[in-house]
């Protein structure tokens, strides 16, 4: 007879204790992965800390069972996004019931699948596995997958081939086999400054960065009107937006900075290089040398500094089939937002998305998760144990 799914107070518990630590990016995430490791401790399980590169933050990875091909990967990041400037009416790092729903700041995305996965340790401790299950959490996943970027060479070196990886991204517990890839760079102009009377005497940075941000939309228009399209996504097609920007210094003088941030989320199989390639050389084969033909100090730098890649379906694949059955769903879904799965699927493990919870609710004030989605996704870490044990 199999074990009995998390309880529901288990798993309400651990949430209280996880919400409760302020993982925003920005900050440490080093008292929560304490907090894990003292939890497993009490099973006897050892969990390995892989301290970041010149950070007060840590990844973690802990196997339960035989280290031999065929496990489960539960994957999830424990840093959370910012609450400042949002109009909360519930304390965000308090976890709080209401109606049938937990409110708090990581709920959803993705401390809810966090709790699950630790609410059903003592069931995979109890369990004679034949084949493991290992826990993977990250750090700075919000930040541009940092963390689990650190964490590969682990775990293509210490965790034997899974038969798949489960990232625990909200999903409503549908299994996503296919997300979009991102890019994020930054554009630096550098210009040249004059009173604001006298154009002629200087290169205003901001007017060079309206001109690129004008470009980049062209972009954006040519592959809404032309594609590629994929069907299976919305939008279905690469999407572009600016970010953040600033420069300048006074309105009476020519701005000789200005510098904003942009992306694009690109189809999985499209080139994203080539698109960072096409703007590169409209701005060094067409921008700077206009600039630089008035003054030769002038400079445009793009950095890209993050790179999501995209996670690609495997149709009719083992992985796929066996995600399906573990969520117990007849098919699968892509999802618009991109995950750390595509790094998994860079190792050639084989890789879903399914999570409680839905990200519509993810990112806002007074974000929440329905009650019966954990419940849900304990009964799928109960069939996880199960097919384990088979």
């Amino acid at each position: 007879m199999s074990q009995p799914a998390p309880s529901s107070a288990n798993i309400k518990a651990i949430l209280a204790d996880l919400i409760a630590f302020d993982t925003t990016s920005h900050r440490s995430n080093l008292e929560l992965i304490d907090y894990i490791v003292a939890y497993l401790a009490d099973f006897n399980i050892q969990a390995k800390v892989l301290a970041a590169d010149g950070q007060a933050k840590a990844n973690l990875v802990a196997t339960i069972g035989p280290n031999v091909p065929g496990g489960v990967v539960l994957s999830g990041h424990t840093d959370v996004v910012p609450v400042a400037g949002q109009a909360w009416t519930k304390p965000a790092f308090q976890l709080t019931e209401e109606g049938g729903y937990y409110f708090g700041r990581g709920v959803a995305d993705m401390k809810g699948f966090i709790a699950v996965a630790l609410a059903a340790v003592p069931l995979f401790v109890a369990a004679k596995l034949k084949a493991p299950i290992h826990l993977a959490f990250s750090f700075d996943e919000e930040v541009g997958c940092k963390g689990v970027q650190e964490m590969l060479p682990f775990l293509s070196q210490h965790v034997a081939l899974p038969r798949l990886v489960v990232i625990g991204e909200p999903t409503s517990m549908q299994v996503a086999t296919a997300h979009k890839g991102q890019y994020v760079a930054k554009t630096r102009i550098v210009g040249q400054e004059a009173h604001s009377s006298r154009p002629d005497d200087g290169v205003n940075a901001v007017v060079v960065a309206a001109e690129l941000i004008g470009f980049i939309d062209a972009m954006a228009t040519s592959v809404r009107e032309n594609g590629p399209f994929d069907d299976d996504f919305s939008p279905p097609y690469t999407t572009f937006n600016i970010g953040p920007i600033s420069g300048g210094s006074a309105f009476n003088i020519i701005s000789n900075n200005c510098e904003f941030d942009w992306e694009f989320r690109f189809l999985p199989g499209e080139d994203g290089p080539a698109i960072t390639e096409q703007y590169r050389q409209h701005f060094e084969g067409v921008v700077l040398p206009a600039m630089r033909a008035k003054f030769p100090n002038c400079d445009i730098t793009n950095e890209v500094w993050a790179y999501l890649p995209p996670l690609k379906a495997e149709p009719g694949s083992d992985g796929e089939s066996f995600a399906m059955a573990l969520a117990q769903r007849n098919a699968s879904t892509v999802v618009a937002f991109g995950t750390e799965a595509g790094y998994f699927q860079g190792l050639d493990f084989p890789t879903v998305v399914c999570g409680p919870g839905d990200i519509a609710q993810a990112h806002k004030p007074n974000e929440y998760i329905e009650i019966k989605q954990l419940e849900a996704c304990a009964r799928f870490m109960q069939r996880v144990a199960e097919a384990m044990v088979a």
